[in-house]
């Protein structure tokens, strides 16, 4: 410890702690005088007498060479005597620098596996680009050693080693974001990510981290509760109970019993037999090209995956609701009746059902279309379709997992928007800001109907970390207002987007709630031929060119799709719209 770190403590009783610390010694101190260092005298209750000699400020050498002299002492000098360098707790001194190559004097300890024919000349040192070769011939010690943590440590590779990794190890149905000049990603701060070379990408697609990457709150939360305990919900936590209370709460009644999971598909799938047992129904009706999660059971009722590539089609006991586009539907923007007019396809798909002698559990929704192209819902949508579905003995779902958590600005939820109470509730992505959890809210009825003598646990669903996590969230976003705060910066970037489009014909449509937008693009806004292929090119130069990250949506794969996390500034929404005008005068001039 140096002089200019020890200022700050408070005299004698932080020396008695120190040395209790690092040396295990105990005894009488008396402060000595010295020209540069801070020096004490300790009598040991023991008997033994130490000097306690706090080095100032200045080069590591001068202390390696104190003590290399006293050894040298020690061991050219016998009849003189000179004191012994007592190593801490946490480390010891070796020798000096110089006697080691000019390295820090360490002890090695290394497995040789296979000596290569070197023998006594084996490598101590390996090349970063040689990592793989050299941890099979000489493998981490620490279980030799004893040591509670590894001894190695992963080496930092390249970005094609990487591609070449996750080819061989990884599923390749994962696809790589920007997979041509893909980012290698180590940070997150706010509306930010920080890739391996410190360039930091404004992130407009990440509504998974809500109140910004890495809130230092929510860190903190998960760090302590950690720390003290994770566990299972069997066992009574105080936690699990004041999160429920205070999710619950946001509901109104009668949705006020929680479940806890660890994923939006997880939830969903819960959702789906929840509305099960307490219909005795079994077919699901769902909204064209809408993905609910990637579950068996949710592919099932997720057009943009069983209609896609891959995918094996519609199954037997789902109907799929026409998809309420008021830009390039059958209805449009205008119809005053447009609303009631999508609704009664609900009611179709419910007689459907009838004539087949058979009745719809559930009706999924979200409350504005992510995978259908941000699709904001025609007003009296969801009122005229929970109606007809509940006319029908089924019960309505809310799909919040996208939008959920303040992200449209004028509600918690996006349901909200549509003046609906629905009978279940699903979330994920924001809830944990990154942390895997996700929640079911749903009514006492339909719980009780659920607890039918099978019981439904979760191992890892309202553990106590997931639980402060989430308390962590939720005090965010209240005490640093980001449910106004995503009206009031969306507002700003839907007025300057719809500014864009008097000046950029490609712009179709600007649309949303909150920060949770779409912009489409066309080719011609009476035919509205899609601007895919634009829309690849506008993505690519605000990524390569503006250092903002964005992706496409919709069935046309032309919406511009943007959900940053909450954070998200006037002044990056400035940016952004700065950046897209240039972009698109460069598209207008090709």
């Amino acid at each position: 410890m140096t002089t200019s770190e020890f200022k700050n403590v408070q005299g004698i009783a932080a020396i008695e702690a120190l040395l209790a610390a690092e040396y295990g010694i105990a005894g009488e101190i008396l402060a000595l005088l010295g020209e540069h260092d801070l020096n004490f005298r300790i009598q040991a209750s023991d008997g033994r007498a130490f000097l306690l000699k706090l080095h100032a400020l200045g080069a590591p050498e001068e202390l390696d060479m104190q003590i290399a002299v006293l050894d040298h002492l020690a061991r050219e000098a016998t009849e003189l005597p000179v004191a012994k360098a007592l190593p801490s707790r946490s480390g010891a001194s070796l020798g000096n620098r110089a006697e080691n190559g000019g390295w820090v004097p360490h002890l090695h300890f290394q497995i040789v596996t296979d000596y290569l024919g070197l023998e006594g000349r084996m490598h101590g040192v390996g090349v970063k680009e040689q990592w793989q070769v050299w941890r099979e011939i000489s493998p981490d010690p620490s279980v030799v050693l004893g040591l509670s943590v590894p001894a190695s440590v992963i080496v930092e590779r390249d970005k094609a080693f990487l591609v070449r990794e996750r080819q061989r190890r990884i599923g390749r149905s994962l696809s790589i974001a920007y997979g041509s000049a893909p980012l290698k990603i180590v940070a997150g701060e706010g509306a930010y990510l920080i890739d391996d070379e410190g360039t930091r990408w404004l992130d407009m697609v990440n509504n998974v981290c809500h109140v910004g990457h890495c809130h230092p709150r929510v860190v903190k939360a998960a760090q302590m509760q950690m720390a003290r305990l994770n566990t299972n919900s069997r066992y009574l936590h105080d936690s699990l109970v004041e999160y429920s209370r205070r999710l619950a709460a946001l509901f109104p009644d009668p949705l006020n019993v929680c479940f806890f999971v660890n994923s939006g598909s997880e939830a969903n799938d819960l959702a789906i037999r929840l509305a099960r047992a307490y219909t005795g129904n079994r077919d699901v009706i769902t909204v064209d090209h809408a993905y609910h999660g990637h579950l068996t059971s949710l592919i099932d009722v997720s057009p943009y995956k069983f209609a896609g590539k891959g995918g094996e089609g519609r199954p037997a006991h789902v109907r799929v609701a026409e998809m309420p586009d008021l830009y390039r539907g059958r209805y449009r923007y205008g119809d005053t009746d447009v609303g009631r007019k999508y609704a009664e396809d609900v009611k179709r798909q419910i007689d459907a059902l009838a004539a087949e002698g058979r009745k719809p559990a559930l009706f999924f929704s979200e409350g504005i279309l992510g995978t259908g192209g941000q699709l904001v819902l025609p007003e009296g949508y969801l009122r005229g379709a929970y109606a007809h579905v509940r006319a029908a003995g089924g019960l309505c779902l809310a799909d919040e997992v996208q939008v959920g958590f303040g992200r449209v600005g004028s509600h918690m939820w996006a349901h909200e928007t549509q003046g609906v109470v629905p009978d279940i509730v699903t979330m994920g992505k924001p809830i944990g800001n990154g942390h895997p959890m996700a929640a079911v809210v749903t009514t006492e009825a339909i719980a009780a109907a659920f607890a039918n003598g099978m019981e439904y646990f979760n191992t890892f669903g309202g553990n106590p970390v997931s639980a402060e996590i989430g308390l962590a969230v939720l005090d965010i976003i209240r005490d640093e207002r980001l449910m106004h705060h995503c009206a009031v910066v969306g507002n700003r970037l839907m007025d300057g987007a719809r500014e864009l489009a008097s000046r950029h014909t490609i712009i179709g449509d600007v649309r949303g709630y909150g920060l949770f937008n779409g912009i489409e693009l066309v080719r011609d806004r009476d035919t509205l031929e899609p601007a895919a292929a634009e829309l690849d090119f506008v993505i690519a130069e605000m990524k390569d060119r503006h250092r903002i990250l964005l992706s496409s949506e919709g069935p046309q794969h032309n919406v511009l799709k943007i959900k940053p996390p909450a954070p998200f500034s006037a002044d990056d929404c400035d940016r952004f719209l700065g950046a897209l005008d240039a972009v698109l005068a460069q598209v207008k001039a090709a």
